[in-house]
């Protein structure tokens, strides 16, 4: 009954240090080398964490590197784009005929190859006034600058004489000499048509414009200042003199004819000039 009571006490013994045991190893394991594991884990998944947001930084900044790229190539089309500019208004195309080069319009400056101006003489009065002093002067047909655009200006004859360069550069004067030369290329006076453009004249009297010239009828100024003439005549200035107060012109009329005359320096007439 002893020994009975001894094992007994000695079996309590041990399940006591059993259960301290079991109670002791719990709390090891909870901070014990076993949890390394699980910090280093979670360590892992921060660095994973970091890394993602490394590659995601990286991508953000390859996505704004690509954002910059339609930024860097907008000026390229903006050059590509661009369109010359339109060419100097006293530039215009050349015609060949025969060995000749002419304008394919007629002139419409109003400043002299110096640069200087040249007074546009609108009244009556004041075209009267220039010339009776022998001073330069231009106008539109009817003071209409729409009609400067169709037909270019209308000069007297002392401002294609004047020594300042009534043609601009690169561009000279038609002379009487060149007229003739023109006339006699296309057959004489009934060559007309040859030269004539193929609308603008009143009455169906238009021409073939076989030449390219282009000869429209811009009519003229008298020297009281009277417009005459528009879509019946066109009479243009050669650089050459006549008689008296008089200059030699060319002129193209209804019957198809190409003539020449000499008419006195006041008037206005147009200009068609050469290529040299």
């Amino acid at each position: 009954m002893q020994k009975r009571k001894t094992f007994i006490k000695m079996t309590g013994v041990f399940m006591l240090l059993f259960s301290y045991g079991n109670m002791s190893g719990n709390t090891g394991y909870i901070g014990g080398s076993d949890s390394a594991p699980v910090i280093s884990q979670s360590t892992q998944t921060q660095t994973k964490s970091t890394q993602t947001q490394t590659k995601t930084t990286q991508t953000q900044t390859k996505t704004t590197q690509t954002q910059k790229k339609p930024v860097q190539t907008k000026p390229k089309s903006t050059t590509t784009g661009t369109k010359p500019a339109p060419a100097d208004s006293k530039s215009v195309g050349t015609v060949k005929i025969g060995t000749q080069y002419w304008a394919l319009a007629n002139l419409n400056v109003n400043t002299f190859r110096n640069g200087d101006s040249i007074p546009e003489a609108k009244t009556n009065q004041e075209w009267v006034e220039a010339g009776q002093s022998g001073k330069p002067a231009w106008c539109y047909y009817n003071n209409d600058p729409k009609n400067g655009a169709k037909y270019g200006k209308l000069y007297n004859w002392y401002a294609v004489n004047d020594p300042r360069g009534l043609a601009p550069a690169g561009w000279t004067l038609s002379s009487d000499a060149d007229w003739a030369e023109l006339t006699h290329y296309l057959g004489g006076q009934a060559a007309g048509n040859k030269i004539k453009s193929t609308s603008g004249w009143i009455e169906g009297n238009n021409g073939t414009n076989e030449t390219g010239f282009v000869g429209l009828p811009g009519g003229y100024r008298v020297e009281n200042g009277t417009f005459l003439n528009i879509n019946s005549i066109g009479t243009w200035w050669s650089s050459t003199e006549g008689k008296g107060v008089t200059a030699v012109d060319y002129y193209l009329a209804l019957n198809g004819n190409l003539g020449r005359s000499t008419n006195p320096r006041q008037r206005g007439e147009s200009v068609r000039c050469l290529k040299k």
